[in-house]
């Protein structure tokens, strides 16, 4: 190959791992945003985020990059350029498969934890910040790196706008070059690089969180009050 063809390939390359990205930070904060109010005790916020989640989880990530990208500028005069729309379509509708493995995390928590915190006169935010989430948090991240390795193979749609992506590339020095089976084993292999080292990240992050749980003073602290609440037996309430 060339280094013409080369420079194309690993261009492609970049604006994968930028969509990736981008994309994942997106996903994993509407993920956390909408996840948690998928638990508040008030309905119509539970209602709205369950309505996000099916509706995004329901729609094809393919259509959606077209809804992004062909529609928004018609009903709304707002063209993205094939960056963004990817990142916002991509984000937008993997953070609805998030919002599941969010709730499901700190629904796990023994509820236990909770009643020791209402008992310490804990707001719901710092029942939240101090109990729930340190605990549920390193349980999702097997989780997540499932989802973000999905978010990884779903990059390649957006070569349907023209985006100069890995596959993208891939497609162009195909035909330059006409040799189908080297050119596709090479992406085939970058794209299993890419996904290695995303598993290796989220597991040396999954057992950094572990590993750190109940070291952070706050941590300590609640960890502290909620086990004297649950030895004098003080308890009762219910959930943020």
């Amino acid at each position: 190959m060339t280094s013409g063809l080369w420079e194309l390939v690993l261009k492609g390359v970049w604006t994968t791992v930028q969509l990736l990205v981008l994309s994942a930070l997106l996903a994993t904060a509407v993920a956390f945003v909408v996840g948690i109010a998928r638990t508040h005790r008030l309905w119509i916020v539970r209602f709205l985020a369950g309505l996000y989640t099916e509706v995004f989880r329901g729609t094809s990530a393919l259509v959606m990059i077209f809804w992004v990208f062909f529609v928004l500028p018609v009903a709304f005069g707002w063209q993205l350029v094939p960056l963004w729309a990817g990142t916002l379509a991509l984000g937008l509708t993997y953070g609805a498969y998030g919002t599941e493995i969010v709730r499901g995390a700190l629904n796990a928590v023994d509820p236990a934890q909770q009643e020791g915190g209402v008992a310490l006169s804990f707001t719901p935010w710092q029942r939240m910040r101090l109990i729930l989430l340190p605990q549920a948090v390193p349980e999702m991240i097997p989780s997540f790196c499932n989802l973000l390795i999905e978010l990884l193979k779903g990059t390649a749609l957006v070569s349907v706008m023209g985006m100069g992506d890995l596959t993208f590339s891939a497609n162009l020095v195909r035909l330059a070059l006409q040799q189908s089976a080297e050119i596709y084993t090479y992406i085939l292999l970058i794209y299993f690089v890419i996904a290695f080292t995303l598993t290796r990240l989220m597991r040396g992050l999954e057992k950094k969180l572990k590993a750190g749980i109940g070291k952070a003073p706050g941590n300590e602290k609640a960890a502290r009050e909620l086990k004297r609440a649950q030895t004098t037996g003080v308890g009762g309430g219910g959930v943020a």
